[in-house]
């Protein structure tokens, strides 16, 4: 049976336009990474309170008279796009968990991997600053020469890294 994906150019439009819509109705494009940052902010402060208002970093965050770290406009859109991931996968009928892999790959090696691909970006974006949706995208929708910049490194060195891996996938 053949998967349904939605066209890629068509789905870029997509994401075009909800990135308008995001710049028009908040004044704020796109982006993740911050997310992160205040779920891991909110967790420390709820594990030990008193060392997140003593923290030089944490207490820029948290303390009286600040709002709760989840309370940002960066984890609403991260529980919009798990929201709308689970919908899309639930109408399309892709809701199932499945582990793809190439020849030359486990399903426990592919997860391995992408765990230290994910952690690898995860820290990247914070170095950064952002993330792929808010530095690169949002970045090149308001014309930053640092977004044209990301989105090269990006995928520069996702070809870079692809090149020491194919083996595993063809």
């Amino acid at each position: 049976m053949k998967t349904k994906y939605m066209n890629p150019y068509l789905a870029g439009f997509f994401l075009g336009l909800v990135l308008l819509a995001a710049i028009f109705v908040t004044g704020r494009g796109l982006g993740a990474s911050g997310a992160i940052k205040s779920i891991v902010v909110a967790t420390v402060d709820g594990v030990a309170s008193t060392h997140a208002e003593q923290s030089s970093f944490y207490g820029s965050y948290v303390g009286v008279g600040k709002d709760n770290p989840l309370k940002t406009w960066l984890v609403f859109e991260i529980a919009g796009v798990l929201i709308g991931g689970f919908l899309s996968g639930l109408i399309s009928g892709r809701l199932k968990f499945v582990s793809e892999g190439g020849p030359r790959i486990s399903p426990h090696r592919r997860w391995l991997f992408a765990a230290i691909g994910g952690a690898l970006f995860s820290i990247g974006a914070q170095f950064a600053r952002g993330c792929t949706s808010g530095a690169a995208l949002t970045g090149m929708a308001v014309l930053s020469t640092a977004g044209f910049i990301t989105m090269m490194a990006i995928f520069g060195s996702g070809y870079v890294i692809a090149y020491f891996f194919r083996k595993l996938w063809i």
